[in-house]
């Protein structure tokens, strides 16, 4: 349907709008591009983060933790026999008088 200078000319304005639009749709996804690699990189940094934090969270060593649970029951019980002797010799200084 090229018989007309017309047509030709008609074609190519065709032509010049579809390029146009291929440009702007491309700078578009360019765009959107660089907001979804920003968005891809934070959500990779927080999941290292929140990994680092778990993993530190559960990697307690059991053996550590063991002995400074019996650290502080073996402190509660010579204050508790402290206490007791202390209440002990208040009793026998009241019985001298």
């Amino acid at each position: 349907d090229f018989q007309a200078d017309s047509d030709i000319n008609a074609a190519l304005a065709e032509l010049k709008s579809a390029a146009e639009t291929l440009r702007a749709q491309a700078s578009t996804f360019g765009a959107n591009l660089s907001v979804l690699q920003n968005r891809q990189d934070f959500t990779k940094g927080l999941i290292n983060t929140l990994t680092t934090g778990a993993d530190s969270l559960v990697l307690a060593d059991p053996n550590e933790e063991g002995a400074k649970l019996l650290a502080l029951q073996t402190r509660q019980q010579l204050s508790q026999t402290a206490m007791s002797l202390a209440n002990q010799a208040d009793s026998a200084v009241l019985r001298l008088f």
